[in-house]
């Protein structure tokens, strides 16, 4: 099954108050390459969040933004009202004939005049995000299978055409054996006492020299494998590239060995479609 690196998936939700989004993208890469944005609230699960990440998007160049946003007014803040008030008692029975609102200013800078309310990130809170995460992971899943849907598409097509133009090679390997051997006959004719004997072992030799046999059934095979490894097995990605390069290879046998104009021609095609084949694979996961 044909899954794409790239992906992208959104998801968000409100807990107590705060609207969590995130959204999560990726491009094609050799490994997991995570770069995360996380809000200082929840830096204590990043780890968390990275294994739930890595353990589900597998590899990719992936980008991770987590966003909070407070929807109530914030109550973290406390004034210490009756200490504060004991501060400008004590700081009246100091210096009497001063102004309350310097007082008021002096008090508050006093320890504890205003406190930040304790705000540890609950479990609850932490279910809810590590929710929202696979939510966007579920989604982003979903685009990486519609985008390997059209992948699988296009491989498909590129490996039906370099099928196709093997077979076209067929009516020519024989044709151009014929050639090469009017051409040596005709310029022999130049000469005198010429040992046939020698002349049909080097014909031999050549023939043997320019068969392509192998190369076609080599190249079948692969192509028939990069089929079967897209069809019935998933992350299949590297593996694809690995073969992708076997077929390059037979490809370029082929064309070594051509010696036709025509064949050249349809090798020349055939590596077209692979270099297309080549930069699909590098997005398939």
């Amino acid at each position: 099954m044909i899954l794409s690196m790239t992906g992208f998936g959104r998801a968000e939700d409100v807990f107590e108050g705060k609207k969590i989004t995130i959204d999560i993208k990726s491009l094609n890469s050799k490994s997991f390459d995570l770069n995360i944005k996380i809000p200082l609230r929840y830096k204590e699960k990043e780890f968390e969040i990275r294994k739930i990440l890595n353990d589900r998007i597998i590899r990719g160049k992936v980008d991770c933004y987590i966003n909070l946003e407070n929807l109530e007014e914030s109550t973290d803040v406390k004034i210490n009202k009756n200490l504060i008030e004991s501060y400008i008692s004590e700081l009246r029975n100091i210096a009497p004939d001063g102004p309350d609102f310097e007082y008021l200013k002096m008090a508050v800078r006093l320890p504890d005049a205003i406190t930040s309310r304790p705000d540890e990130l609950s479990e609850g809170e932490w279910e809810a995000l590590a929710k929202i995460v696979h939510a966007a992971v579920n989604r982003f899943e979903e685009f990486r299978k519609t985008e390997g849907k059209i992948l699988h598409e296009e491989l498909e097509r590129n490996l039906m055409n370099i099928e196709k133009s093997l077979s076209e090679v067929i009516p020519f390997e024989e044709e151009r054996i014929i050639a090469v051997k009017e051409r040596y006959q005709k310029s022999l004719k130049e000469f005198e006492n010429v040992d046939e004997t020698r002349f049909y072992q080097e014909m031999a030799y050549f023939t043997e020299k320019l068969d392509i046999s192998e190369e076609k059934v080599r190249l079948s095979q692969h192509l028939k494998y990069y089929k079967e490894v897209m069809d019935n097995e998933d992350f299949n990605g590297k593996k694809l590239g690995f073969i992708s390069q076997e077929i390059g290879r037979e490809i370029n046998t082929l064309g070594s060995k051509a010696n036709h104009a025509q064949i050249q021609k349809l090798v020349v095609m055939m590596k077209d479609d692979l270099e297309k084949i080549k930069e699909q694979t590098l997005n398939v996961l």
